[in-house]
């Protein structure tokens, strides 16, 4: 496990760019994580009155600090508190965003430009900003008025058909694939992309991402699948290899599970002389009762021995295993320590604490974590000074309720 000190960095991929995060929960969040992670500076304009997202949120001040410290999301961001339907917090933003390369957020459409803070009046002001949309549906369509969260954006796009046991019901797989796969990460390469093609052209412009797009486009192999074959995937089916007995997930004699993925002849020859079933290897492609003789059989064998004997035996056979692992194993496993996806930050108040590490790694322009996760309107002040702002002109602003 790496141990981190919250540093200032020199040198990172993404210094100097300047980004106006609007996002409240999950995706965009996320998205602005790798930004900031990878150097850009991220001010964070949190909500001034209305309504705030903080129904999930810790109520005892205590708890808050603790949520902070290991909140890997906001890490390396400043936060200002902004009422956006006042007109003088308006103008602190335009101010922000003239010097800004980059906005993101992730409202209903037609939300900012009652703000007054859409792509259309931003570019007008800064002409080479990349503005960045992320909804659910899009700016566009007969869906983009309507509400939705993960499961909507996934059972729209057909993942959930495909995830569960045959016979049984859909799952709902926590929301890794819209939020973050489709969201948020779709959204940071949108961006990235937007600012290369800026150095081309001089210009920015507004990048529309869609989760339910994203989805759709995760589902891309099922999609050729389908549309080369009609055939329409079931709940815990995969059109290329539906049913396929060496790829699955078996459970052992301890109660676990082992995942296999041996597709290639010579991982599936080598699996089956590791189960001592040499007969199997002419049948891997075969279907039908056969599959379903050698997935019975595979089940009886794999009861024999515990998830941790049948890892160690298949790793030493040159076949693709490995054990399901619960959330505290897979951060105790030594391949994710040693790429340091586990570190280690030391908090103010609270000591040493965990967070997920960079999953991006860059040779000659590293990512950092150079700060924890902020309070609200922790750095307004140093905001609004760096903008022009005089104390006085500040402490009246606060009075008014533009800033918090």
């Amino acid at each position: 496990m790496q141990r981190v000190k919250v540093v200032n960095m020199m040198s990172m991929a993404l210094e100097g760019i300047k980004v106006i995060d609007l996002t409240r929960l999950a995706p965009g969040p996320y998205c602005t994580m790798f930004l900031a992670d990878l150097g850009a500076d991220v001010i964070k304009i949190e909500p001034g009155g209305g309504r705030a997202a903080i129904a999930f949120l810790p109520q005892t001040a205590e708890e808050e600090e603790s949520r902070r410290a290991y909140n890997a999301e906001e890490r390396n961001k400043k936060s200002i508190v902004l009422n956006l339907k006042m007109e003088e917090a308006q103008k602190i933003f335009y101010k922000l965003a003239e010097k800004a390369d980059v906005i993101i957020e992730e409202f209903r459409p037609g939300v900012v430009k009652r703000l007054g803070v859409d792509y259309e009046t931003i570019s007008k002001m800064n002409p080479r900003i990349v503005y960045c949309s992320l909804t659910g549906y899009g700016q566009d369509g007969p869906y983009r008025e309507l509400a939705g969260h993960d499961v909507n954006y996934i059972s729209l796009g057909g993942a959930q058909s495909i995830l569960g046991e045959p016979g049984g019901r859909p799952v709902v797989p926590t929301n890794i694939i819209a939020d973050y796969a489709a969201g948020g990460m779709h959204a940071a390469i949108g961006i990235l992309a937007a600012l290369l093609a800026r150095e081309r052209t001089g210009k920015g412009q507004h990048v529309d991402i869609a989760m339910l797009d994203g989805v759709v486009s995760l589902m891309h192999s099922e999609a050729a699948s389908y549309f080369s074959t009609g055939q329409v995937p079931g709940l815990g089916h995969i059109l290329m290899f539906s049913g396929a007995p060496h790829y699955g997930v078996y459970q052992t004699k301890d109660g676990k599970y082992i995942s296999l993925g041996a597709l290639e002849p010579w991982f599936y020859e080598n699996l089956c002389r590791a189960l001592g079933r040499e007969d199997f290897i002419p049948y891997q492609w075969t279907g039908g009762e056969k599959w379903e003789e050698i997935a019975s059989a595979f089940r009886q064998i794999f009861l024999t021995k515990t998830r941790d004997e049948w890892v160690e035996i298949l790793r030493q056979t040159d076949t693709c295993a490995a054990p399901v692992y619960s959330l505290d194993e897979a951060f105790s496993d030594p391949q994710v320590l040693h790429r340091n996806m586990v570190v280690e930050i030391e908090h103010p108040t609270l000591g040493k604490v965990k967070q997920v590490g960079i999953s991006i790694k860059l040779s000659e322009t590293p990512g950092a974590i150079r700060s924890m996760a902020p309070r609200p309107g922790q750095h307004t002040e140093e905001i609004l000074l760096d903008l022009g702002y005089a104390k006085e002109e500040i402490e009246e602003l606060r009075k008014t309720g533009a800033i918090a």
